[in-house]
This record gives structure tokens, C-alpha cells and sequence, in this order.
């Protein structure tokens, strides 16, 4: 893969994955501002408040995957920069081109994954 385009798909990608982290992140702080206007209420039946912890959770952990899926964007992007994009950490030789279109973000060629992992 030539490394202008994945230079080009890296930072579209980077595009997108900001803007939800930003959505997100708004909607978080949205609703926090809200339960706490709700919480002064005292109404709170013990179930709608497990329902909002578990759904402020699981927006966390989304957040949490985003900002992770983020810093492996920045981190190829970087790579691109260095001259080591699409040369595997682990063994030194390039990566599949293959690979690289289907995970721009690769590290590592499959193999040395399998070999890693016991498989």
C-alpha cells in the first residue's frame, strides 16, 4: 500500500473517530448535568438508576474503545512519518500489503500475531 493513501485513509478515519469521541464525550457531560438536576428531585426509582449507571457505562466503555482506536491511528500516523509504516515491529519485515488494507493500524504481520498468541 502506497503510504500516501494510507496516509490519506489513516487521517479520514482519524476524522470520524474524533467527532464521536467528541459526540459522545457531549452527551456524557449532557447527561450528568442531567442526573444531577433529576438526583435533587429524590423521585429516582432504584431500577431507572441502575438503567442509567449501566447505560452511562456502557458509554464509557465506548469511549473508552474510541479513544484507544484513536491512539492507534495517531500512533500509524506517526509510523507513516518515521518510515517504519508497514514493517513488522516484532520481525523486521515488511507487512502484507493485504493486511495493511484490511487494518491500516497493523503492527505486526499475522503470523508474528499467531506466534505471540501460541497458535
Amino acid at each position: 500500500m502506497d503510504t500516501a493513501d494510507a496516509k490519506e485513509r489513516l487521517l479520514q478515519e482519524k476524522g470520524r473517530v474524533e467527532g464521536l469521541v467528541h459526540e459522545l464525550r457531549d452527551e456524557l457531560g449532557t447527561a450528568e448535568s442531567e442526573q444531577l438536576s433529576e438526583l435533587s428531585a429524590y423521585d429516582q426509582h432504584p431500577a431507572d438508576t441502575a438503567t442509567e449507571t449501566f447505560e452511562r457505562e456502557k458509554d464509557l466503555s465506548i469511549l473508552e474503545s474510541l479513544e484507544s482506536e484513536l491512539a492507534e491511528l495517531e500512533a500509524a500516523l506517526q509510523r507513516i512519518d518515521d518510515g517504519t509504516y508497514g514493517i513488522d515491529e516484532r520481525t523486521g519485515q515488511p507487512i502484507d500489503p493485504e493486511r495493511l488494507e484490511a487494518l491500516p493500524t497493523a503492527r505486526t504481520n499475522i503470523e508474528s500475531v499467531q506466534r505471540l498468541h501460541g497458535h
